[in-house]
């Protein structure tokens, strides 16, 4: 059994005032990020002592924010391999709600809103996307690294993502309806899970662990 470690990128401006942030803009870390994801690293670094891994491939959405999280991550682990550059992990094309908070969201589309609140998988954001169309770039990601790990019990593989992207495939992972993958999941920022990846099988170990 192989594992799959989903991390979610460390604090933004954006996320730490509440604001979507998705595609329209590639920020830095904050200062308070960046010292987050360093205790993350630490984190990384016991769970990997634990677990049989001598193969590790590190792999990241090409946004700022993920590959800075990365860089702390594989300093703190001692590797020196190169990340792998995904497109498909990037986050949620929010269109015309880049920026906003919910509250300015539910005063310029109210219905629209409503009907994403509901069901956000099939429901797009105005010129952006659903979760639906995540899932159609990033389960494919997914899959083909779970197909990796599948074959051998030492190799894991690091994922740093966003908060719509890993909530969408621990939500499948978990088997709950994809309707509900914003009510059922969460995911803190710079928290990470763990998954047992074998052949028809997926064991969730850890789900949304902060670093404190």
């Amino acid at each position: 059994m192989g594992h799959l470690l989903i991390v979610r990128h460390s604090t933004t401006e954006a996320s730490s005032g509440g604001r979507n942030l998705g595609q329209g803009s590639d920020p830095p870390l904050t200062n308070d990020g960046n010292e987050l994801a360093s205790r993350l690293g630490g984190y990384v670094a016991q769970e990997l002592a634990e677990l049989p891994v001598r193969d590790l491939r590190l792999v990241t959405s090409p946004a700022t924010r993920c590959r800075e999280t990365l860089a702390h991550v594989a300093s703190a682990i001692g590797s020196d391999a190169e990340p792998e550059i995904e497109p498909g992990l990037l986050e949620i094309d929010y269109g015309a709600w880049e920026g906003l908070t919910a509250d300015e969201c539910w005063a310029r589309d109210p219905e629209l809103r409503a009907a994403w609140e509901r069901d956000p998988f099939v429901t797009r954001t105005p010129d952006g996307e659903s979760g639906r169309d995540v899932a159609a770039r990033a389960f494919p990601v997914f899959d083909a690294l779970e197909a990796w790990l599948a074959e051998d019990l030492a190799r894991g593989v690091l994922v740093v993502a966003h908060n719509h992207v890993n909530r969408l495939r621990l939500t499948a992972l978990l088997e709950w309806p994809m309707s509900g993958y914003r009510r059922r999941v969460s995911q803190d920022p710079a928290a990470y899970s763990i998954i047992g990846v074998r052949a028809g099988e997926r064991i969730v170990r850890r789900l949304n662990v902060r670093p404190r």
